[in-house]
């Protein structure tokens, strides 16, 4: 399939034809959630609802699933349906073996992030993906949004120099805005591995660099309810000799930051500011030039938000026969770079992401 710019988010309208059916796996909060976005793109119909779990199935019929096309196993839909795509929306340890078994009946899949718990087991999705022919696509949803695509693109075109720094910043309050011991405390590293991921890969895709080091100390603040530690504050070494410094937290007692986070760019001939997915303020990219008053720039227009961007690249792709942004192999790195994060700060060290994975054409991932 044609490889395409790992950087540029498309969401650019299909080629015409009748909708993708899709099997949507996995009906959870979050699953359920999905069904709002699926049920609003004219390109794909839902062809079955597969969970599990009898109450899961319940909760989706009451939220406008079709009981007759709910099944407790993607075997039992393939068997009573036709489809042509997959949508992964399980809990993480999930996404592998949905993957495998629909990448096996010849469907391409879109699967939620974190890809994979492991990056051995994404490996194993992406390798049957390419035998399969088959797009793999994660939703990184972050990426579509206009004010990182306009930083993406600042920083692309260089606009302010070379960049040599950048801050990044994220503070919401889950330990006391949720009663305690719910499922979002009980979640395995939830800060680095459920929503930094976010932030790693919007790293990448905007500062256009991989990175090649982190030292990561990730802790629970004395008031948090986590299982696991809810903040973490991290020094990302990228490619070039840029650096990264990230402080997030689901236990903060400081004003909040938008989803993607609150970044401050260092670039040699002035600075860029951006904020992204509130509710509100909406998205915003401020820009100063040295010795300049700050600016705010005018956002690119953005046809398909937040998930719905995901899915309207993904069936785009489907539909070209082209491989999709933001695929399976394009992430191994942001999944890489959340796990190494994980792994020091379990070991109190600087974390090497070649320790984690290999680099693409150096026969690893």
């Amino acid at each position: 399939m044609p490889q395409p710019d790992p950087t540029t988010p498309r969401s650019e309208p299909p080629p015409p034809g009748p909708p993708l059916r899709l099997i949507h796996l996995g009906l959870g909060g979050w699953g359920r959630d999905w069904m709002k976005v699926v049920r609003a793109n004219g390109d794909v119909q839902t062809a079955a609802f597969v969970d599990s779990s009898p109450q899961a199935l319940q909760l989706a019929a009451q939220q406008g699933a079709d009981p007759a096309l709910c099944f407790s196993s993607l075997t039992e839909a393939l068997q009573a349906v036709q489809a042509d795509v997959a949508l992964i929306t399980a809990s993480a340890p999930g996404h592998t073996p949905l993957a495998l078994e629909a990448l096996a009946a010849g469907l391409p899949v879109l699967i939620e992030k974190p890809f994979a718990p492991t990056l051995q087991e994404a490996r194993q999705v992406v390798e049957a993906g390419r035998q399969a022919d088959r797009s793999v696509m994660i939703s990184q949803n972050y990426r579509f949004f206009p004010a990182p695509q306009l930083a993406a693109q600042l920083v692309r075109e260089r606009r302010f120099g070379e960049l040599g720094f950048a801050e990044v910043d994220f503070r919401r309050d889950s330990a006391r805005s949720r009663p305690p011991a719910t499922g979002h405390h009980q979640l395995p590293q939830p800060l680095l591995m459920d929503m930094a991921i976010h932030h790693f890969d919007l790293m990448r895709f905007v500062l256009g660099r991989e990175p090649l080091a982190i030292t990561c100390h990730a802790f629970n603040p004395p008031w948090s309810p986590f299982r696991d530690p809810a903040s973490a504050a991290a020094t990302i070494e990228f490619e070039g000799g840029l650096v990264v410094s990230y402080r997030g937290s689901w236990a903060s007692s400081g004003v909040v930051t938008p989803w993607a986070g609150e970044w401050r760019m260092d670039a040699a001939e002035g600075e860029i500011r951006w904020t992204s997915r509130d509710d509100p303020p909406p998205d915003r990219v401020t820009a100063r030039r040295l010795g300049e008053p700050a600016a705010d720039l005018t956002l690119p227009a953005v046809a398909h938000l937040d998930r719905a961007g995901s899915l309207a690249e993904f069936v785009s792709a489907v539909r070209a026969g082209r491989e999709p942004a933001s695929s399976g192999q394009e992430n191994l790195l942001s999944l890489a770079l959340a796990l190494a994060a994980v792994q020091s700060a379990q070991e109190g060290r600087t974390v090497a992401l070649s320790e984690v994975v290999e680099r693409p054409g150096q026969g690893g991932a």
